[in-house]
């Protein structure tokens, strides 16, 4: 049997997380149980097996039936307590699995009406990244993250409010849900406010549709990072695009799979990517729903793709660099990597 290196001890960057998404299941009952929230049973269930709901969301219905879930997830996060545990374990989580900075992706309009309006959930949020960054010691930093199923004049809101808050641990603007509704270009003013403040262009793109939408994300969004981007791979000339942009694709290879995209782990297009030199972050996305968090994503490139160490190293390098980190953390981080390969497999 060939010998590798422990892939959580790899240092690593985590670009692609959603903050409900990132609870414990653990969590979300007890929650669920402390605020008296019903859940639906097919949640309850997946929740207490340990095994993930099935999903499938490559049609509407489904995307449905995923979204409804999610909702119901995060009904359970009610006080600025839950919010801080939430955050507090998702660090911990990530540190067990070689993280060493990691952009939570959050849309506060979603939180806003438990707790206090708009401004206060996201300070609640900012507040417990801030503090839970100086208690693990895990670098961490927020995404906000518009809805595009909503009116664009509300991610306008959002960006201002983005920018607003750059200086307290906002270091990037998102536009997240069902990539088939919303046009990108709707969104267009929205990401020129934050681009002008200086946060990353981080759109979702290239998931559940295919490479008209990356395309649009380039072209009328200026992408810096693309969430997902995995359809670019059907088009030679869009993945040249990409690899000379240097823009990251936060891949998501278990999320992938559980809704449809992909049939099988071997199907996700990373080898193409790669090979085609365009700079991956490998993201867990939803762990809650999609049962595997970071480390796993990394273990899926080495058994379904036959990445080596050393090409799993340069996927983490790739997660730094396309990182909003700043230059000595970066710089801290790369050497870990290096420091990484230096040591015996087992």
């Amino acid at each position: 049997m060939e010998r590798v290196r422990d892939l959580s001890e790899l240092p690593k960057a985590h670009l692609h997380l959603h903050f409900t998404g990132s609870m414990r299941p653990g969590t979300v009952l007890e929650l669920a149980d402390k605020h008296g929230v019903r859940l639906p049973e097919t949640l309850t269930d997946a929740l207490t097996s340990g095994e993930p709901p099935k999903l499938r969301a490559t049609d509407e219905r489904g995307w449905f039936r995923f979204q409804r879930l999610y909702d119901a997830a995060r009904s359970c996060l009610r006080e600025p307590e839950d919010i801080q545990r939430l955050v507090r374990e998702a660090a911990e989580e990530d540190l067990e699995d070689g993280s060493r900075w990691l952009e939570i992706q959050v849309d506060p309009t979603s939180y806003a009406p438990r707790l206090g309006g708009l401004i206060p959930a996201l300070e609640i949020i900012l507040d417990a990244v801030e503090t839970t960054a100086r208690d693990t010691g895990l670098g961490m930093r927020v995404l906000v993250a518009a809805n595009r199923m909503k009116h664009p004049l509300d991610a306008r809101t959002l960006a201002r409010l983005a920018v607003r808050y750059a200086d307290r641990g906002v270091v990037g603007f998102g536009l997240s849900n069902d990539e088939r509704r919303g046009m990108a270009r709707d969104f267009d003013r929205a990401f020129a406010i934050a681009r002008d403040g200086g946060l990353l262009s981080a759109p979702h793109g290239g998931e559940l549709t295919g490479p008209a939408s990356v395309r649009d994300c380039l072209d009328d969004l200026q992408a810096h990072r693309l969430g997902h981007g995995v359809r670019a791979a059907e088009d030679p000339r869009l993945l040249k695009r990409l690899a000379d942009r240097g823009v990251t694709c936060e891949v998501c290879p278990a999320s992938n799979v559980a809704l449809g995209v992909y049939e099988k782990p071997e199907d996700v297009p990373l080898r193409t990517l790669f090979e085609a030199g365009v700079p991956m972050a490998l993201g867990a996305d939803d762990p809650l729903l999609f049962g595997s968090r970071l480390a796993a994503q990394y273990e899926i490139a080495r058994h379904h793709h036959d990445f080596t160490d050393a090409e799993l190293a340069e996927l983490a390098r790739q997660s730094v660099r396309g990182s909003a980190a700043p230059e000595d953390v970066k710089a801290r981080l790369l050497a870990g990597v290096d420091d990484w390969l230096t040591r015996p497999a087992v």
